[in-house]
């Protein structure tokens, strides 16, 4: 449940709404998106956008902060050593961040998002605590709450990270490109369940406003089922998709 929550909170709140403004939504909603996405522990929201909106800017070219195909080498060492930035590496490379003044000036002047970037150690407090609490609750003791915060926290947080990280390096470097696009994005089937849909990655550098990823009947995209809920029961509106005429034109020009 906590993998499913979190993971919602990054791929719908960080990603599509906060990064793309793919939809719009009520301040509530916003702030427990950002909230759910704090407590997966990917960083402060504000940083993440920043970061997120670099790479489209500067996608597999200079500046981009997480490319796996500038300035690591050429042949099976270049590969690796780019794959590796791309994955984790970048993580430890500030040189290349987004600067937050000039990538998420918006979200700095959101009173909501500007409150829960401020409180990221209690999201991710809460985000360890409730495992723990629930664990301890069903089983009477403190090994139950440890084997909570054991799955519930640091398996989570391991799995869903390298998921996110996947999206970085496999998605740029292994996979089918549907649509032309200026980098090395690519569509990753294997991993569209784990990642609630954001392994659509050619898709989406293709069409980034996009709401949806998976625009295809098959390609499963959880993540635009939870924002097609939303807008159902009235709590997202101005929700961006792309017209099958639009795809048509993109494949079209390849």
């Amino acid at each position: 449940i906590l993998y499913v929550a979190t993971g919602l909170g990054i791929t719908v709140g960080f990603h599509r709404l906060l990064t793309h403004r793919s939809f719009q939504t009520k301040p509530w909603v916003r702030g427990t998106l950002a909230a759910l996405g704090s407590a997966a522990i990917e960083g402060p929201v504000i940083s993440w956008v920043a970061d997120h909106r670099k790479h489209h800017a500067f996608a597999d070219r200079e500046g981009d902060p997480h490319s796996p195909h500038v300035d690591h080498g050429v042949g099976w060492r270049g590969a690796l050593r780019g794959l590796f930035h791309a994955h984790v590496g970048w993580l430890f490379v500030h040189t290349q961040r987004g600067a937050k003044a000039r990538f998420a000036p918006d979200l700095i002047e959101d009173p909501v998002i500007r409150f829960v970037d401020r409180t990221f150690v209690l999201w991710v407090a809460l985000g360890l605590a409730v495992p723990f609490g629930l664990g301890a609750a069903i089983g009477g003791d403190l090994r139950a709450g440890l084997t909570g915060l054991l799955w519930g926290g640091a398996v989570r947080i391991l799995v869903l990270h390298h998921v996110t990280y996947s999206i970085n390096s496999l998605c740029h470097f292994f996979g089918r490109r549907r649509f032309p696009t200026d980098d090395e994005s690519r569509n990753l089937l294997w991993l569209a369940p784990l990642s609630f849909g954001e392994s659509w990655h050619n898709n989406h550098h293709a069409f980034p406003t996009s709401a949806q990823h998976g625009l295809r009947r098959w390609e499963l995209d959880i993540s635009a089922m939870v924002i097609r809920g939303l807008e159902a029961t009235g709590l997202a509106w101005d929700v961006r998709r792309v017209s099958t005429d639009r795809q048509l034109a993109r494949t079209s020009s390849a």
